[in-house]
């Protein structure tokens, strides 16, 4: 029997994440949610699809205005979007009746793994192990490192928003009283890298390292996992350079040059879709907000807590447009070439993704700077980008735009978190499986580019 699409399993995640949200905001109106304030559904619910697509972006300071428990449901819907709905959903089914069927594990796959034929159960037992004793070392770590600064309750939230690139924090200036702390940021960025590389490369460099440990034969890492790595690092680097160079005034002025590698570092880190901050993201230049936005753009990697279009998309499009110019037909990454089909998809998806983010911002423009002069909106427009690559990307960072933002502003932000989350590349597919493959091609002809 054939699925329809609304019952076929690359969209249950859809319906998870729908049905996290609005019990989420449901939850989050209540009074036992809320530290003596009012919060509207709008707000409410802008906050649960933050959490859930673990963004950041927030409309009231989530450290004063909501008690502990409210931001207890805040963190457990971070903690869901983070891993995917789909992925406990799954694991509980897992324990509950020790089998899952095929379209679910097919459907975790996709969404975990670059291959579909991996065995579920212990994959799902392995990574949940693995993701709670990460963030659990981090959360010690964070109180150990700053006893005060971290209470328990605090280093906990702030472990498992770092590790699930959330970027919620309890303070409403986010890590900037951690700016020259080493130890934090090294904390916090780790968790982040780790977070955002991708659970099978998580598991690739554990067996990796057991290798090590154990002086056994080391297996090289799969062509994948080097992808990964490496593209991530130049991402990391490159962009801790760029925001050096650019910000070396105002970063020799206030802190040791030591510091400002740190303060570097940690902002091309958190760009990766996580959301933190150590300085004050409306001061800086216009050049250090454009790379910004490039990396926030990009994101972290496939089947990971990051958004973005990733960094397998890049790298992709990258080795196309060298293949282009240097005249090969077909694009290289390493040791291999890239299929025709992983070309197709990494350029629909990138299309689809700006076409998305260029929708969103021009809706921005009417909703909050409609019918006003551009000498009076000057720098609005770099805002406002900035905001709608931010939800797009899941980042979570701001120039400070998002609390002023009008209802309707805050519903359109409601809707690029989520699709971002999800990514384009699910709706694609589902749209994709509507239609049977073609059996004919129609006659081509050359036309004139450029």
């Amino acid at each position: 029997m054939r699925l329809t699409p609304l019952a076929s399993p690359y969209v249950f995640p859809v319906y998870f994440f729908l049905a996290t949200i609005i019990a989420g905001a449901m939850l989050l109106t209540q009074p036992m949610s809320l530290n003596g304030t009012e919060l509207s559904f709008i707000d409410a619910l802008f906050t649960a699809t933050s959490a859930t697509c673990v963004t950041g972006l927030v409309v009231v300071d989530t450290g004063t205005h909501f008690s502990v428990f409210g931001q207890a449901v805040i963190l457990t819907m971070f903690q869901l979007g983070g891993l995917g709905v789909m992925t406990y959903t799954s694991l509980v089914f897992y324990l509950w009746r020790r089998k899952v069927t095929l379209t679910d594990r097919l459907a975790v796959g996709q969404s975990l793994l670059h291959d579909a034929s991996f065995s579920l159960g212990r994959f799902l037992v392995h990574i949940v192990l693995w993701v709670l004793i990460l963030e659990t070392l981090g959360a010690l770590a964070l109180w150990l490192f700053d006893p005060r600064g971290f209470h328990p309750w605090s280093a906990v939230f702030h472990a498992v928003s770092a590790f699930c690139n959330a970027g919620f924090a309890l303070q409403s200036d986010s890590l900037v009283h951690w700016q020259g702390h080493a130890g934090v940021n090294a904390v916090v960025m780790l968790l982040i890298v780790v977070g955002g590389i991708g659970f099978s490369v998580i598991v690739e460099l554990e067996e990796w390292v057991r290798n090590v440990i154990g002086k056994r034969k080391r297996q090289r890492l799969s062509w994948y996992a080097r992808t990964v790595l490496s593209v991530s690092g130049l991402l990391v680097f490159g962009g801790a350079a760029v925001f050096l160079l650019a910000e070396v005034a105002g970063v020799q002025g206030d802190f040791s040059f030591s510091e400002g590698v740190l303060a570097a570092l940690f902002q091309s880190v958190t760009c990766r879709t996580a959301g933190f901050n150590t300085v004050d993201i409306g001061g800086l230049t216009t050049i250090t907000l454009l790379v910004m936005i490039m990396l926030m753009f990009i994101g972290g990697s496939p089947g990971s807590c990051a958004g973005g279009v990733k960094t397998t998309t890049f790298r992709v499009l990258w080795a196309f447009a060298v293949a282009k110019l240097a005249g090969r037909q077909q694009p290289v990454v390493g040791r291999f070439a890239v299929d025709q089909e992983t070309l197709g998809r990494a350029v629909t998806l990138f299309l689809f993704a700006v076409a998305i983010i260029g929708a969103a911002t021009l809706w921005l423009l009417v909703s909050e700077a409609g019918g006003v002069p551009h000498p009076q909106a000057r720098g609005l427009f770099l805002e406002i980008l900035f905001e709608a690559v931010s939800a797009f990307g899941t980042v979570g960072l701001s120039m400070g735009l998002t609390p002023n933002l009008s209802d309707s502003g805050r519903i359109v932000i409601t809707v690029l978190m989520f699709v971002g989350r999800l990514g384009p590349i699910v709706f694609l597919t589902v749209l994709t499986r509507l239609h049977e493959r073609s059996r004919y091609s129609w006659p081509e002809e050359g036309m004139l580019i450029g």
